[in-house]
């Protein structure tokens, strides 16, 4: 994301101290690996295991072993850091006294380290929980808290995101309970650090304000600039930029340490481009580049260079004036040749393969495709013989447009498949990836799929191919997943699910699937139709105006006058989706229409689509899904329906931006009266206490929220109002499963009654797709936007004796209940009926 020295590692074990007087040679081999300069650190730490061997000294010569294996690390030799830490550990077994089993224990450290680096994660959790235990029989909080730290890193990368949370409150607590000292300053900082890591922005906040007030109590400025650089990351992260600027600045004055003035300088560049302030941005290079110069050269400080032609290549705009564009290209490119010199220098391949794929972007911007195919092709091999998939993927898709710059479709695709292949392969570590390589989303993975789509639809030339079809539209579930990744800061998984074409040409005959993609110049629609193969056709539109339209449309389809304004763009987005087949869904008796929705669509009701007569929900039941895939698609079971409700009148008093809702009582009883058993929590009695006690005790099928709620492109601004405050969408995943674990009986349905996306986010619809899909509900009812807790009433009661008392599917229970309310002289305006979205399973 931001920060500047590499490691995907989690927060790095120092260096083996020796217990005795250290050696000089073991020392001269600290100095250089603290100095970045692993290669020459590895010469001399092999001579001083020599020195050791023949001295007969078997502790020293384990403890120079381990640090050996640390240098190989960070220089990608992994048979040989494999081969010098089994070494190291096998000295130690020999004998166990105290200064051997600390010795052991910072060894076993570092084998974790090497283990989580070449994907061995759960290999890794076990030796870092061995090691802890050592560090607990030697009453050394500060290896256990690093340990502590490091296990919630393993944690993270096999998706265990929640036990990566009770590790860090464990290492938080044990972090309390020490005097305040330089290494409790460090633990907090790592640990604030990781939890920003995780998505929790607020106590990552508050953590490093701790270490804060700690190192201005010794006082460390060393350590001080450090931190402040963190803060500067965390405020950046939550959209705080007057903040995170604040913070750079104050670590460039008080840091006495180059390095962490320039990472600060480099983090300050970035964001002031980032928010287009590029005439302040502009007068920071001078000072950064002279103190670039002035570094020695290291991985830390090669990093840095390589950021600072990053930003400078951002700084160009098609717009530049030429001298400008020139001399900056120009600043960059002696930069980035520097860089990959020292890289080779020092031997830090992985460094080089950075270094060498920057200056190939720098070729490929100015259109000399033969050196940037070559400079990227040398770098990619480096890349993948050094285990460095976060590297690798982005070279890929470089070489990809470098080979469709020149219309070598086949040659592209394959680099794309690539690509995305690596993009697959790091799914659950994406979001804790290496953070030093300006880790971005959006700048930096999505372009990837959607890139890849574009291509291949592009090379099919007129002639559908149902394959290419299939992949493309699975490009984009990818897409779908890793946004929703992204999201959560985990990989989130979907347990056993069956294949949406599976669904509709077996199960439910009756549905035809839709999945429109937008691309730059144009949308395209690929459609399934049941037992037909796959079809796809495209408008040619420019992305900028596609959005302007749906932004406008969903802007009036919240006002109740704005009829005129909704017909004419519901139909104009309906002339791109559904219009090209329309005459084939009657024919082929669809009645259900499923849609896999992209970008800003996401946060439309396609039920408010228009054909000049009719709105869309007049002719189909409409349902959404969220990939290809659907979790276990039974229909609901015509059982007794058991809910728990949980509504809130009144939202709390920290909340006053959000109105009461005195129909609630009235929504939760037409429930009851549809013949549905409901088990009610109302008002002060729906806590978050209450409501994860009745999850845990009370039978039901069904959970029904009537509250507040927002959803948000941020997983931190995605929450359900109880009287006690927010519910995270976070904690509320955490509530429902902990009832996984104890009830076999599913969530059949998710009714969110009163909920709305966030404002001015039109990403914001992915909060709700995220919320439906980690809630393990089939099904999820929500509303985009609020809706008059009157007209509210009248659709839950419909909706809920559709499903009681007829044999239809949860889509066809939706469709009638919006029926209802537009057929109702008082709420026929779209924004009454339209804002209700079924997600996930329809039957």
């Amino acid at each position: 994301m931001i920060a500047v020295v590499p490691g995907i590692a989690a927060s790095s074990p120092p260096i083996v101290k020796e217990i005795a007087n250290p050696a000089s040679l073991l020392q001269q081999g600290k100095l250089l690996y603290d100095a970045g300069k692993f290669s020459e650190a590895v010469q001399v730490l092999q001579q001083a295991v020599k020195e050791y061997q023949t001295q007969g000294d078997r502790i020293k010569q384990a403890a120079t072993l381990s640090n050996l294996s640390l240098a190989y690390q960070q220089l990608g030799a992994w048979q040989e850091a494999q081969k010098a830490i089994t070494d190291s550990l096998n000295l130690l077994k020999v004998e166990q006294n105290s200064q051997n089993l600390q010795i052991f224990a910072q060894s076993l450290d570092i084998q974790g380290r090497l283990q989580l680096a070449t994907g061995q994660a759960e290999a890794a959790l076990a030796t870092w929980q061995q090691a802890a235990k050592i560090y607990t029989q030697l009453k050394q909080e500060n290896g256990v808290v690093r340990t502590l730290i490091n296990q919630a890193q393993a944690l993270r990368s096999q998706g265990a995101y929640l036990r990566s949370v009770e590790i860090l409150e464990e290492a938080h607590q044990k972090l309390q309970s020490q005097p305040n000292s330089l290494e409790k300053a460090v633990g907090l900082r790592s640990l604030g650090d990781s939890l920003l890591a995780i998505g929790d922005g607020k106590k990552s906040e508050a953590v490093l304000q701790q270490s804060r007030e700690i190192a201005k109590s010794l006082p460390s400025n060393a350590e001080l600039g450090a931190i402040l650089v963190s803060l500067g990351n965390n405020a950046r992260t939550q959209q705080n930029k007057a903040g995170a600027i604040a913070y750079y600045q104050e670590a460039v004055q008080l840091s006495p340490s180059p390095l962490t003035k320039v990472q600060a300088q480099l983090n300050l560049l970035s964001l002031l481009i980032e928010d287009k302030q590029l005439s302040t941005a502009e007068t920071l290079l001078p000072a950064i580049q002279s103190q670039l110069a002035q570094l020695p050269p290291s991985r830390a400080s090669i990093y840095a260079a390589i950021n600072f032609a990053q930003s400078l290549n951002k700084l160009t705009t098609p717009n530049s004036q030429l001298p400008t564009l020139v001399q900056t290209r120009l600043i960059a490119s002696l930069q980035l040749t520097t860089a990959i010199q020292q890289s080779r220098n020092l031997g830090d391949q992985k460094t080089e393969a950075y270094a060498l794929g920057s200056l190939a972007n720098l070729y490929e911007q100015a259109q000399n495709w033969q050196e940037a195919q070559k400079l990227t092709k040398q770098a990619l091999v480096l890349a993948q013989t050094n285990n460095a998939p976060e590297i690798a993927y982005r070279l890929e898709w470089q070489l990809g447009r470098i080979f469709w710059a020149q219309k070598d479709l086949k040659k592209a695709i394959a680099a794309y498949d690539g690509a995305v292949g690596t993009l697959n392969s790091l799914r659950r570590d994406l979001v804790a990836i290496n953070q030093d390589v300006q880790f971005s989303f959006r700048d930096s993975v999505e372009p990837v799929y959607r890139e890849s789509v574009e291509l291949l639809l592009q090379s099919q030339a007129g002639k559908a191919d149902h394959k290419i079809l299939d992949k493309a539209r699975q490009r984009i579930e990818a897409l779908q997943l890793a946004e929703l990744d992204n999201f959560f800061r985990e990989a989130c998984l979907l347990g056993q699910s069956v294949a949406l074409d599976q669904v509709v040409d077996k199960d439910n005959p009756n549905a035809a699937i839709l999945y429109p993609i937008i691309l730059p110049q144009e949308i395209q629609v690929i459609v399934k139709i049941p037992q037909k193969p796959l079809q796809h056709y495209s408008t040619q539109i420019p992305q900028a105006e596609v959005n302007k339209v749906l932004v406008e449309l969903r802007r009036n389809l919240v006002s109740p006058t704005a009829l005129n304004a909704v017909k004419t763009q519901g139909k104009q987005v309906y002339d791109w989706l559904i219009k090209p087949i329309e005459s084939q869904l009657p024919e082929n008796k669809v009645n259900t229409l499923v849609f896999v929705l992209d970008g800003a669509l996401r946060n439309l009701p396609m039920a408010s689509l228009y054909d000049g007569k009719q709105y869309l929900i007049e002719k189909y039941a409409i349902a959404l899904s969220v990939g290809l895939q659907l979790l276990n698609p039974k229909p609901l079971e015509k059982q007794q329906l058991r809910a728990l409700t949980a509504g809130l009148t009144e939202p709390p008093p920290s909340f006053p931006n959000f109105s009461p809702l005195p129909a609630i009582k009235s929504e939760v009883g037409l429930i009851a009266k549809a013949g549905v058993s409901t088990t009610n929590l109302l008002d002060a009695e729906f806590t978050q206490k209450a409501l994860a006690k009745e999850v845990n005790q009370v039978p039901f099928n069904i959970l029904h929220l009537a509250t507040h709620g927002q959803f948000s492109s941020r997983a931190e601004d995605t929450f359900i109002l109880a009287a006690d405050g927010a519910i995270n969408v976070k904690q509320f995943d955490n509530l429902l499963r902990t009832r996984d674990e104890t009830k076999p009986e599913p969530v059949e349905l998710l009714v969110l009654s009163a909920c709305q996306t966030a404002a001015g986010d039109n990403r914001a619809a992915l909060g709700l797709a995220g919320a439906a899909i980690r809630a393990g509900a089939r099904s999820t009812v929500a509303s985009l936007w609020q809706i008059d807790d009157q007209s509210t009433a009248i659709f839950v009661g419909d909706f809920y004796q559709q499903l009681q008392s007829k044999k239809v599917t949860k889509a066809q229970a939706l469709r009638h209940a919006q029926l209802q309310l537009l057929q109702h002289s008082s709420y026929k305006a779209p924004s009454y009926w339209s804002a209700y979205v079924l997600i996930g399973n329809w039957l």
